[in-house]
């Protein structure tokens, strides 16, 4: 950067090295920290933030629209930018219950849940392999969404075997029920460990739809399979997260056992037909 290029950048407030929008970025981070401001507390105005960090408008609004997207900070029209709510900590490498993965922050007050689907059918040729079955071995497959503080936050999908999960109580399901004390309670199921996959991408059509987010958002997809002690498989399962909103923590390797990357093929069940239907 030439001296000329080097004193433009500081008369408009960056840093050199650093783009204008960093710069904002920056300040609002140590504002809300210096401050010490709590979730729903007001921010500076667009204009207030440029003065403060002698940058253009433009670059404000790239930061605060970075910010936003990373789940820092929420902006209402014509109300003003405020302190966001806390990331959610989950542990998802921690079996058992889906509240036991959740940070103790998160009281179950906080959450709601809505049975979307549950149904029988035929597993493909994914879940198959995932579940050691075969394909043409029944299968159960809930759905449930996960509210947070009103918020649509996980799309849950669990892929039971029918002959190791006969029954299920729908209005448990439905309630908020956890599905593992269930498996436990009544067919003897726990999941002695797991097996999973993470990767960040753009949600579904029906992610989208769920979590009440825009096709350029991302999501944290999780992807599982919960054994037995005696390494049966009795659940393959897929969680979806709004990405911006949670910070996972994960902990403790074992030896991977029955599941490979390169054999994970897309998961779909086929429902058989519903009585009445032709």
């Amino acid at each position: 950067m030439t001296e000329k290029k080097a004193r433009t950048a500081r008369a408009d407030g960056a840093e050199p090295g650093k783009l204008r929008y960093q710069v904002v970025y920056d300040a609002v981070l140590d504002l809300i920290r210096e401050r010490g401001l709590q979730p729903g507390d007001k921010l500076p105005s667009i204009s207030e933030l440029g003065e403060l960090s002698g940058v253009s408008m433009i670059s404000v609004r790239h930061a605060l629209e970075r910010l936003e997207r990373e789940g820092r900070i929420v902006r209402h029209q014509g109300v003003g930018t405020f302190v966001a709510e806390r990331r959610i900590m989950m542990e998802p490498s921690r079996p058992g219950e889906f509240l036991q993965t959740l940070s103790t922050a998160t009281r179950p007050a906080d959450m709601a849940t809505k049975l979307v689907h549950l149904a029988v059918g035929l597993p493909s040729q994914g879940v198959a392999d995932a579940l050691s079955i075969p394909q043409g071995q029944p299968v159960w497959e809930i759905v449930r969404l996960r509210s947070l503080r009103d918020k649509p936050a996980i799309l849950e999908r669990a892929i039971l075997p029918l002959h190791l999960v006969p029954s299920l109580d729908q209005d448990r399901l439905a309630n908020g029920g956890s599905l593992y004390r269930f498996l436990f309670e009544n067919h003897g199921l726990n999941d002695a460990h797991i097996e999973q996959f993470f990767e960040v991408v753009q949600p579904s059509r029906t992610e989208q739809h769920h979590l009440n987010i825009g096709g350029d958002e991302l999501v944290v997809r999780i992807r599982g399979v919960s054994f037995t002690a005696n390494d049966i498989a009795f659940d393959c399962w897929q969680q979806t997260y709004r990405a911006c909103d949670f910070i996972f923590s994960i902990s403790g390797v074992g030896e991977r056992r029955l599941m490979k990357a390169e054999n994970i093929s897309p998961w779909s069940v086929t429902p058989f037909p519903t009585v009445g239907e032709s």
